[in-house]
């Protein structure tokens, strides 16, 4: 999809981008179904609404002319249609809300899918607060897109069958009514329809970054609190109040200036009806109550044809949430870029010819590097900070794919990341063990005896055991959350083990105690790390030399080796064999 605002599309067509799925897809049968009931719904609450109005004007012209017995009727009659009026606006009210949670429910899990398909959360670009959009923006489009589309069809509903009453009554009234509607809907588009829309679609992403950032003061409250950056936060927070205050203050002059037109345009309705009737009512050609039915008909007409006019403001903010929805399906729909590293199952980990270049950018940070890791061996990688050590286990994760040769790894469930920031939910004890599955064939005491062996058994004392919930990152220091996440692998008991600085946190006892359960399952292990007494437990050294460079060795280096000149691979660089020693 083209982003050049000449090929974008309208705002109804960026409507249907996001809507059209729900009427079209799997739950296509109950969503018409459904929409058919409502519109029944709004049929039977027209009728009625033409009933009251007529009601009204019977019971105003009883009473004119001091007629008791058509009074009473009037209201027994008016009594009838009440009650049977209010249950057919509750349930119509009732379905249409449950019928906006669904579509909701299902628009929502439609974006998770998209979000979460393919990890296109971790290369999502190009899309601020994404969570907002998922979590607040379907919600408003779901809601107000029923509510606007309901609203129009009841317009049209009402238009019909008070233009019918209001025709019989003066048709001078009707051929006022289309001018004065037409004028205003016009002069409502042309002057608040582009900035109010373009002020709403801003404040929602003001008001996103403002919230994200204090959500980033809670979630690194600590390391926040170390530094003693409350003055730098408070910067921060401040800026992006500020913003969302001043996008506030233009719409709220943007605002002051519809509100007088909606006012005026609303108010002097109200007076046009009784002024073209009063010489019919004066003269006694027509009773009082017959203006007082003219002048309600002529106020649902009003409504239905002003429909724009009357709800702008929502309008406005609904196309906003639009657009921002728009530009997410876009994205989530764009096919991810064309991997230039093959990627091959295979029975031991093996890289052929891989260069590595860091997203969007031809900056090389591995090149042509060959070596396979037989099961059970283990490889330990270091370099200096900058020279691609991550990078390179993100290419064997798949995550990045820009560069060239090819990789080849047992499958993903045999395959374990243990990234040095141990991601940690807020839930049971239980399911940080088995993260990222969702349930375990492995029993409590299985699961205890884990805990035993990274020296967690005390998380599991008291009632709740396993099933003790908290807030693990918070509660836990450094190194316990990294024993955590070694439980975790211990747990999955995986073919391939691939540490990335996973034991910086942990003392040399815990950390050599963790490496030997490794070696004692037989796992292979490739690890990166910048502690010395990591190198010994590991059988070969591979270390990035930087711009692409690289050295294997059988033993770590006492010091990173002057990198080649060329800008080529050090020498003696054939493909290797990791055997036994």
């Amino acid at each position: 999809m083209t982003s050049s605002a000449a090929n974008a599309p309208s705002a109804w067509g960026r409507f249907l981008i996001v809507a059209k799925p729900y009427w079209k897809g799997d739950r296509k049968r109950v969503a018409w179904a459904v929409l058919v009931g409502l519109i029944a719904l709004m049929l039977l609450d027209t009728h009625l609404a033409v009933l009251i109005n007529r009601q009204t004007g019977e019971l105003t012209s009883a009473l004119s002319a001091r007629d008791e017995e058509r009074f009473w009727e009037a209201v027994r009659g008016m009594l009838w249609v009440v009650g049977i009026a209010v249950p057919v606006y509750a349930l119509y009210y009732a379905s249409r809300d449950a019928y906006a949670n669904d579509w909701r429910r299902w628009l929502t899990h439609r974006f998770l899918d998209a979000y979460l398909g393919d990890r296109a959360y971790f290369r999502l670009a190009g899309v601020d607060n994404p969570d907002q959009r998922i979590a607040d923006d379907v919600n408003t489009f779901t809601s107000r897109s029923l509510n606007f589309l309901l609203i129009l069809l009841g317009s049209a509903m009402q238009l019909v069958a008070f233009s019918a009453v209001l025709w019989s009554l003066s048709k001078m009234l009707v051929a006022f009514l289309i001018v004065y509607a037409l004028v205003g809907t016009g002069l409502s588009m042309l002057l608040f329809g582009r900035p109010l829309i373009r002020l709403n679609f801003w404040q929602l992403k003001r008001e996103a970054d403002f919230r994200f950032r204090l959500m980033r003061l809670r979630e690194n409250a600590e390391s926040i609190a170390f530094y003693r950056g409350e003055k730098q936060e408070r910067h921060q927070l401040d800026q992006r109040l500020r913003a969302a205050l001043l996008n506030t203050k233009k719409m709220i002059r943007a605002q002051f200036m519809l509100n007088l037109f909606q006012r005026s345009f609303s108010q002097l309705s109200l007076l046009v009806p009784f002024v073209v009737l009063a010489g019919q009512v004066l003269s006694g050609e027509l009773e009082v109550g017959k203006a007082v039915q003219a002048g309600g008909a002529f106020a649902a007409v009003l409504s239905a044809v002003s429909l724009i006019v009357d709800n702008f403001e929502s309008l406005s903010r609904f196309v906003a949430g639009i657009d921002r929805l728009h530009v997410m399906a876009a994205k989530l729909e764009e096919a991810p870029p064309e991997p230039g590293i093959e990627l091959q199952p295979a029975q031991d980990l093996k890289l052929s010819k891989l260069t590595v270049k860091a997203p969007d950018s031809e900056r090389v940070l591995v090149r042509d590097l060959s070596l396979s890791v037989p099961a059970g061996e283990s490889l330990l990688i270091t370099g200096a900070s900058g020279c691609g050590k991550s990078s390179l286990l993100r290419a064997i994760a798949g995550l990045w794919t820009q560069g060239g040769g090819r990789i080849e790894h047992p499958p993903q469930e045999d395959v374990f990341f243990l990234p040095q920031r141990p991601y940690l939910q807020t839930g049971s004890l239980r399911s940080q063990l088995i993260y990222p599955s969702t349930h375990t064939d492995k029993d409590d005491a299985a699961l205890l005896k884990v805990l035993d062996e990274v020296q967690l058994r005390h998380l599991a004392e008291g009632e709740a055991g396993l099933d003790r919930s908290e807030d693990w990152e918070k509660l836990l220091s450094g190194g316990e959350q990294q024993r955590l996440a070694f439980a975790r692998l211990l747990v999955h008991a995986p073919r391939v083990a691939i540490l990335d600085e996973a034991t910086s946190a942990l003392d040399d006892a815990n950390q050599k105690r963790l490496y030997e359960r490794l070696a004692q399952r037989g796992t292979t292990l490739i690890s990166i790390a910048h502690r010395a007494a990591v190198a010994g437990f590991h059988r070969r050294v591979l270390q990035l030399t930087g711009g692409g460079r690289w050295k294997l060795s059988k033993t770590p280096p006492a010091a990173p080796a002057d990198a080649p000149a060329d800008g080529k691979p050090a020498a003696a660089n054939p493909p290797s064999k990791l055997k036994n020693t």
